[in-house]
Parts: C-alpha cells; sequence; structure tokens
C-alpha cells in the first residue's frame, strides 16, 4: 500500500471511530490536542498522522495498536454501498470502490445514497410499466380508429432506435453522398476488390495522419474494441480482433473521419428535427457503418457480382472476403434509380429471440419492442445452425414473403456461452424469389407457405400452436370444456362444446355470442379460414 492509500485509511478508520461514540470532531480535537482543522485534514486523508499523535488517538478511542494497524489493508465499505458496486448504471458512471470507501466514513449520507438509488430504480421500473401499459391502450385505440380516419396518436415506446429504423426507411436505407465518398476514395488509393486490414491502416496512416495502435482500449476489462480520439489523432484497436471484424472497425473509423470532414451528417439529415437527443449521435454511428460497407463492397462491382451470383450471400462473402452479416447488410443499400436491387427486409436475432438490428426494405412490420413471430426463419435457423433455413411465409392479410436464415457463431476462449450466437435473417416478397439463388420451387403457394404473423400480441391468426400470448387483435375467449392445440388462441363460436354448456347452463351461449362479439354466423367465424382449411373444413 503507499503513502497516500495507508494516509487515507488511517484517517477514515479514524472518523469512522469518532462517529461510531458520536463524538464531535471539535471535541476529538480538543482532547487530542491539536487543532479542529487539522484533525478534519487527517481524516481526510491529506495529512501524515505523527506516530505519537496516532498512539494517543488509538488510546482515546480504547483501540488495541496491533488490530487497528492489522487491518489498515482492509477496505471497509458500508454494505448497502456495496452492493451498489455490481448494479450496471453504477458501473457507467464510473464510480471506483475507492470514492465509495471514501463515501462509506459518512454513515448518514452513505445511507441516503443508497436510498436514493434504489429509490430510482423502482421508480423507473414503475413508469417503464405505466409507459408500457399507455402504449397498449393508445395502440389498442388507434386500431379503432384508423378505419375511421382517426391519427395514430402518440407512441409511448418509440425509442431513438425506433426513430433511426424509420430514418433508414426514409431514405430506402440508401445514401448516394456516402456511396460517393467510399467510391472516391477506393479511386484514390486504387484499392483492390478484397481490402486487407493493413492497406486499410495505411489508408488511416498516409491519408488522415491516425496512429493506429493495438491494445486493450478499456484496461478496466470491459467490452471496448475501438477507440478514436481525434485530439490525439489516434486509433486503439483491441489485439483480439480478428481479421473480417478488424476490417470492418477500421473501415467504419475512416467513414467517421470522412463525415466529419466532409460535414456529410448535415447535408443528410437536412436540418430534420429528431424526437430524442440520442437519435443523431445513433444516426452518425449507423452511416459510419453504411460507409465502411460501401467501401468494402463498393456498389458497382458488388451489384454486378450480386447479379451474376444471384443474391447467393455466402458465395459473396467469399468473393470480397467480407461476413456474411456485412454482405447481407449490404443487399439492402442496394435502392440506386439507375442500379437498382430486389427489395430486402433484415433481421438480426439472438437465441432467445431478441432482434437487435432490424430493416423493413419489404415493407413489413416490426412489432415495437422487438419481439417477433417464432415461425420466422430467422428464429428456426438455430434448429440447423449449420444449414440456411429458407421458407416461404404467408401474413394474416395474404402478403407472402420469401425468407433464409443462417446463424453466425462467434466463440471466444473456445466457448460459445462467452461468444455470440446470431440469426442473420434476410427476406423479400414471394414472388421474387426465383431470382435467388437460395429460392425454393412451389407450384402452391397458399399450400407451401408457413402462416405467421407480426408477433402474439398483434397476431390475427386465431388457429397457431406457437402461441405464447393472447392477441390485443380480439377479446380474449375460452372454453373450460374445449381444448385448442395451444390455451392462447381464441375459442370460436363454432369450436365451442355448444351442447354440454346448454345442459349446463342455458344462458351460456349467449354470453359467449356476447364475449366473442360473434353470433356463429359464417361471417363472423372466418376470422382464419386459411388455417382451418389445413385443418380439414370451415365447420
Amino acid at each position: 500500500m503507499n503513502d497516500n492509500a495507508l494516509n487515507a485509511n488511517v484517517g477514515l478508520k479514524l472518523r469512522g471511530l469518532r462517529l461510531a461514540r458520536s463524538i464531535k470532531q471539535a471535541d476529538a480535537a480538543k482532547d487530542l490536542g491539536v487543532s479542529p482543522a487539522y484533525l478534519n485534514l487527517i481524516e481526510k486523508g491529506k495529512r501524515v498522522m505523527p506516530f505519537p499523535l496516532l498512539w494517543k488517538a488509538l488510546r482515546y478511542f480504547d483501540q488495541d495498536p496491533e488490530q487497528f494497524m492489522s487491518t489498515l489493508g482492509e477496505g471497509r465499505v458500508d454494505e448497502a454501498l456495496a452492493k451498489l458496486l455490481d448494479e450496471p448504471l453504477l458501473k457507467s458512471l464510473d464510480i471506483d470502490p475507492e470514492s465509495l470507501q471514501s463515501l462509506s466514513a459518512e454513515p448518514k449520507l452513505a445511507g441516503t445514497v443508497a436510498a436514493l438509488f434504489n429509490l430510482y430504480k423502482n421508480t423507473r421500473t414503475q413508469l417503464e410499466n405505466v409507459l408500457a401499459q399507455l402504449n397498449v391502450e393508445e395502440r389498442t385505440r388507434a386500431q379503432g380508429g384508423l378505419g375511421n380516419g382517426a391519427s395514430p396518436g402518440v407512441r409511448f415506446d418509440y425509442s431513438p432506435f425506433d426513430e433511426v429504423s424509420d430514418f433508414l426507411e426514409k431514405h430506402r436505407n440508401y445514401f448516394p453522398e456516402l456511396e460517393e465518398q467510399a467510391d472516391a476514395l477506393r479511386r484514390d488509393v486504387r484499392l483492390e476488390r478484397q481490402l486487407t486490414s493493413g492497406q486499410l491502416i495505411r489508408l488511416l496512416e498516409e491519408r488522415f495522419g491516425y496512429r493506429v495502435l493495438f491494445d486493450d482500449p478499456s484496461p478496466s476489462g470491459s467490452s471496448v474494441v475501438r477507440r478514436l480520439d481525434p485530439e490525439e489523432r489516434t486509433l486503439t484497436l483491441s489485439p483480439f480482433l480478428t481479421e473480417q471484424p478488424l476490417k470492418f472497425q477500421i473501415a467504419a473509423s475512416i467513414g467517421l473521419l470522412v463525415m466529419d470532414r466532409e460535414k456529410l451528417m448535415e447535408r443528410v439529415l437536412d436540418a430534420g428535427r429528431m424526437r430524442h437527443g440520442e437519435t443523431q449521435r445513433l444516426i452518425k454511428v449507423n452511416l459510419a457503418n453504411y460507409f465502411a460497407g460501401a467501401l468494402m463492397l463498393p456498389y458497382g462491382d458488388f451489384f454486378k457480382e450480386v447479379q451474376r451470383t444471384r443474391y447467393d450471400v455466402e458465395l459473396l462473402s467469399s468473393i470480397f472476403g467480407s461476413t456474411y452479416e456485412t454482405v447481407a447488410h449490404r443487399l439492402c443499400n442496394l435502392s440506386d434509380p439507375k442500379r437498382p436491387g430486389i427489395p430486402f427486409h433484415f433481421l438480426r436475432a439472438d437465441i432467445a429471440g431478441n432482434i437487435s438490428k432490424r430493416y423493413s426494405g419489404t415493407g413489413i412490420r416490426f412489432a415495437s419492442g422487438g419481439g417477433s413471430c417464432a415461425k420466422w426463419a430467422v428464429h428456426l435457423a438455430f434448429l440447423n445452425p449449420s444449414q440456411l433455413t429458407r421458407q416461404y411465409s404467408i401474413m394474416p392479410d395474404g402478403t407472402a414473403y420469401f425468407c433464409f436464415a443462417k446463424v453466425q457463431l462467434q466463440p471466444i476462449e473456445g466457448s460459445i456461452v462467452k461468444g455470440t450466437a446470431y440469426s442473420i435473417g434476410l427476406g423479400t416478397h414471394a414472388e421474387n424469389a426465383k431470382y435467388l439463388a437460395y429460392g425454393l420451387p412451389t407450384t402452391d403457394l397458399r399450400k407451401d407457405a408457413i402462416p405467421s404473423g407480426i408477433s402474439c400480441r398483434f397476431c390475427e391468426r386465431t388457429d397457431c400452436n406457437q402461441r405464447a400470448a393472447a392477441s390485443y387483435r380480439f377479446a380474449f375467449a375460452f372454453d373450460e370444456y374445449t381444448k385448442k392445440d395451444c390455451f392462447f388462441s381464441p375459442i370460436l363460436v363454432h369450436e365451442k362444446a355448444e351442447k354440454v354448456e346448454k345442459d349446463r347452463h342455458p344462458g351460456a351461449h349467449s354470453l359467449a355470442v356476447a364475449a366473442t362479439g360473434t353470433d356463429g354466423s359464417e361471417k363472423d367465424d372466418s376470422l382464419d379460414k386459411t388455417s382451418r382449411r389445413r385443418k380439414g373444413g370451415d365447420a
């Protein structure tokens, strides 16, 4: 332990002994024969405590010198504060154990900080629950009023990520300014088709005057893999990055520098107003990644190979020396009016079904909050992670898509549990499947397509064996005498055990009609005729 730490520990422990005995600092200073100001500096660790004074203080507080000295190396942190060390929010504020240890010398203040933090967490949880409920109610009202020309209302769960998604879809995920800058840079330095990290490092050093360092960008052991420092003009990269992720991080860094130099953010945003303060930075990150894709996969050359290979993502990855995910992303950028590609929607999901990236280039709707239908290929791909999962899907409104997905595994230290596992999914309108190398033949799309929806909460299907929740689209109705293959699928009027109901409860039928809002007619009982035909008939 260094001298400063020793002084701090001695002072903190003496302060704790004084406070535990409810002795005022002025009284203790008088009894020890020093000034209150001097004792205050000692307790704060800003003055060295002479050994005679320390010996006198230990006798004053009735402490055993040997035991006191043996505990100087131990950090005494209040238990309530110690628990906060594991809180993610506290970690984001970068409060170290030493700071908490200093705070623990003030028992009342320490207890107040812990109590306020816990109160904040509870209040935040309650607020999130209220917002979620308000959002459900607002969407329910909107669904009922949109048919009458009513406005969609306020989205209480409209996050910065939703705003970024809307921004990208508004621009069709195509930014000619970035394409032009990437093409110009490739021409100026005569980059080859397959870039290497070495070429990109030389480009960064020679054209932008930045030094590239390979070191842990965050000594505290966090997961930072890249840090760009405009003041020091350095790019620090994690030494654990493999070649393909390394290339992308360097290319994205170049993208940030080009955007700052050319003031591209102002041109792309065009003075557009954002609802959230974080949105503009998130857009900048997305545009830097877009530039990286344009630099590594130049539009003209990439478009030509896309046409030749018929959108074979795996083959394109090999041709351009890039990852499957990067190529899948780039396929969603092909919206040049002169050289348009097939429109795709993009999804990246983990094994728990959480969607961390999404883009709707086909008009498909995604549920807010990141959930989606368990029948989609992007989720089913985890059943066969070594193969490409392909399928036709049909939505409740009759729109059909062809979708394919592949699982990408990135172990750390030989463990996939420590690493990442994502499924990368692409989809397009079913009629475009014939243009794809992965397309499936079909003679009857209605028969071959998998009935699916947006998410369980907003799906209109009444016969889905994979339902995880009841839908907001209709009143949830069940019959204790009738069991469907999924509890959350509503019991339709024609499916009820009507005879049993009438025998036991003569008024049950009328109550059921009132609950479901139907009278059993063919018109009202046709919520999902396609699914019932699959099971063998409408009635």
